[in-house]
């Protein structure tokens, strides 16, 4: 069984913040700081370029690739970090297309992020063979795919409402349609427990900065099913994607497996940050995380629909059907969490109406809970959100 005592002793986190966003940026792990500094005086400073090999810096984007790997059942060799998660998304959809050269229809849903919808949409128009994106209503995306969609993009939580997707069952049926998946794990690696080989999924990606705790701009991951590895090429053929980058040949030949879904040279500093933020998950399982992030979602639930009539759930009442979220409605909702802020407790909005709780249980307790759910009914009671400087709109939301 899991300590969680245990691990939010690992993580840096203010004095009287409750941090209800780490489903947006995860909070700094303790042994993160150290292992960047460590990188940056001991092996840049000293190594210099000699890193590369001394220090197994060109390594460092399959071996953390692996670590990513063991939390969403990926098996070693199938997963590569480096990039953004756009840049995956993108690699990973154009791949797909283009294993499936006879048919033209990428299917989506409505609440998918925006990012991976301009991405599609995008590639649809560079590609000018009469591609389309084709969205549904996230509950009606089985009914939506027949035998012209070529590939299936969803991310499996919604972003606003913490919504989750049968992705085990839209899988199969895509196969059974000729379909690929493209399954982006943004909100769903290190939240909940996923298991890519059993689900047969073709294409995954997954940023690491929310529930993994990277950090800021932290490198995205891809994997690619064994079966399609040697058979994918990748759309942004960079030269570490090669078989052979350091012989500068003019002709690309792609590396073998995953590997070819490398692009440019890899941030290392980031890397370094998330292999040393990834030693908190050799302490836990992900089925103990699930559990226990359900029960804190449950009591932080009933704490705010018994004090916040005026808040409106918005994500699933079926706990089955969520991700590690809650998401309430209101029009006044940007002030509402801009009061919560100031107060110390520190969830998100998200256009147009969401207030965004991620419920990590790595680092939070039933009393930090319970204290959220009571500031919020103290700011929605006392209508203390209703002040100029709470309206007032940041560049980020």
């Amino acid at each position: 069984m899991t300590d969680f005592t245990a691990t939010r002793a690992m993580f840096d986190l203010p004095d009287g913040v409750i941090y209800l966003d780490g489903n947006s940026l995860g909070p700094l792990p303790r042994g993160v700081a150290d292992r960047v500094a460590r990188t940056i005086a001991d092996e840049w400073g000293k190594m210099l370029i000699t890193g590369w090999n001394d220090a197994g810096w060109m390594d460092l984007p399959a071996r953390v690739g692996d670590r990513v790997g063991r939390l969403i059942g990926a098996a070693p060799g199938t997963v590569t970090m480096g990039d953004t998660l756009s840049i995956k998304v993108y690699q990973a959809l154009a791949s797909a297309l283009e294993l499936r050269p006879e048919r033209r229809v990428i299917l989506s849903d409505t609440g998918n992020f925006p990012s991976d919808l301009y991405i599609a949409d995008g590639l649809c128009r560079t590609l000018g063979r009469g591609h389309t994106l084709r969205t549904a209503p996230p509950e009606d995306v089985a009914k939506a795919l027949d035998d012209s969609v070529a590939v299936l993009m969803l991310t499996e939580v919604d972003y606003r409402t913490g919504r989750k997707h049968d992705m085990a069952r839209l899988i199969a049926q895509a196969h059974d349609m000729g379909a690929l998946v493209v399954w982006d794990l943004a909100h769903s690696a290190g939240a909940i427990p996923v298991d890519v080989t059993t689900a047969k999924a073709d294409f995954a990606v997954g940023c690491s900065y929310k529930y993994l705790n990277s950090g800021p701009g932290g490198p995205a991951f891809i994997y690619v099913a064994p079966h399609l590895a040697e058979d994918a090429r990748p759309a942004l053929s960079g030269w570490l994607g090669h078989e052979s980058p350091f012989a500068f040949e003019p002709d690309y030949r792609p590396a073998e497996g995953v590997a070819r879904m490398r692009v440019g040279t890899p941030a290392i500093l980031q890397l370094a940050a998330l292999d040393a933020a990834l030693d908190v998950w050799d302490k836990v399982t992900l089925e103990d995380v699930r559990q226990r992030s359900l029960e804190l979602q449950q009591k932080f639930l009933e704490s705010v629909e018994a004090g916040c009539p005026e808040l409106t759930l918005a994500s699933p009442r079926d706990p089955a059907m969520r991700g590690s979220q809650i998401s309430f409605r209101h029009p006044n909702g940007y002030a509402i969490i801009q009061a919560l802020i100031a107060r110390g407790v520190i969830g998100d909005f998200r256009a147009p109406d969401i207030l965004r709780f991620g419920i990590t249980p790595l680092y939070l307790s039933d009393q930090d809970i319970e204290r959220a759910a009571i500031l919020l009914t103290e700011v929605m009671t006392q209508r203390s959100w209703d002040k100029p400087e709470y309206h007032r709109r940041a560049k980020v939301t």
